[in-house]
């Protein structure tokens, strides 16, 4: 191919971009393409996180009202959350808390606490024949308190429309600390619709609430917009293939387009649906974690709360496919 070009960028490989306008001035981001179909934002100021995804042209993600907003917008009390979230293809949750704000042994813990705000610190490029791999730090470090460093590691496959998220986050404090990761995977039109097909394969299958589990049997049948459709989460235990991967994702037959997360069930054992039928509100969460979305003071009482020994390392790494193909996408679930 190298004779066919006069520059790598005119098919694939990587550019940084910078916004100008709005709440999301200043924000940075590098696109990513691997000149197949498969293109990639990650949003440099907030947790490196997969911003923005696009296979063959279409959208993957969810972007909720509040559009591009830089993280010095941040608002830590409980609604404020909901005011810069964009969502995007993904945020990751964590790491102090990763469901609703709380009071835990005297600290106020944000909703889905702060390392979604959290900008890189820096970030590097390097190409090979067969792959894009980008590399990125962010620190999660406060004085006389918790230091978790997260080392992320993107690779976009050029010959295969993938990427792997691998991440590695280190305590480098004095004392243990909680430590909750959960991916924030949102789904949005045109792939997500009224006939999306949804994987959650799962040994186990519940909800927090009744009135969520009134509907528990339409969790992964997904619905037109509707005005006025309260949010429902469902928690899975979910089903290893025989390859000893947990996989899990969604495909529209009418957008002709579908992702599969895979990833190991031992580094994320828990799995979240966040069902949303709103009208504007349209997005359907695929949340792998080492916890549920729950408030920190409830994994507490219930004894499930994480940590991170001083010095210990947690890594975890998954793998997004991408096809246009229903029965390549069957083929996982088989």
């Amino acid at each position: 191919m190298k004779f066919y070009v006069g520059h790598p960028l005119q098919t694939r490989g990587a550019e940084e971009y910078v916004l100008q306008n709005g709440k999301g001035q200043g924000m940075k981001f590098l696109y990513l393409r691997n000149g197949i179909g498969l293109e990639l934002w990650v949003a440099l100021d907030r947790c490196a996180d997969p911003y923005r995804v696009t296979y063959n042209g279409k959208n993957m993600g969810y972007m909720t009202p509040a559009g591009n907003v830089h993280p010095s917008y941040y608002d830590a009390d409980d609604a404020g959350f909901l005011r810069n979230f964009t969502a995007g293809f993904c945020t990751t949750v964590g790491f102090e808390g990763a469901g609703g704000a709380s009071v835990d042994n005297g600290e106020y813990i944000p909703q889905h606490g702060r390392i979604g705000n959290a900008p890189a610190e820096g970030y590097s490029v390097e190409e090979t024949d067969e792959a894009l791999i980008v590399k990125a730090t962010v620190r999660d470090c406060v004085l006389f308190g918790r230091r978790m460093v997260l080392k992320r590691t993107y690779t976009l496959s050029y010959t295969e429309n993938k990427f792997t998220m691998s991440d590695t986050v280190t305590n480098e404090g004095e004392a243990k600390a909680e430590f909750l990761v959960l991916y924030h995977c949102n789904m949005g039109y045109p792939l997500l619709n009224e006939n999306s097909v949804v994987k959650f394969p799962n040994e186990k299958m519940w909800a927090d609430s009744e009135e969520e589990q009134k509907y528990i049997d339409t969790a992964t049948t997904m619905e037109k917009p509707q005005q006025g459709f309260v949010e429902r989460c469902y928690c899975f235990d979910p089903k290893e293939f025989s390859d000893g991967l947990v996989h899990t994702g969604i495909f529209s037959p009418d957008a002709g387009v579908g992702v599969t997360f895979s990833y190991d069930k031992k580094a994320l054992p828990c799995l979240t649906e966040w069902k949303m039928m709103g009208r504007r509100d349209y997005v359907l969460g695929i949340e792998p974690g080492n916890c549920y979305p729950s408030p920190r003071t409830k994994m507490r009482e219930n004894g499930v709360l994480p940590y991170l020994e001083a010095d210990e390392s947690y890594s975890s790494e998954i793998t997004f496919s991408f096809t246009d193909k229903l029965s390549d996408f069957e083929e996982n679930y088989r």
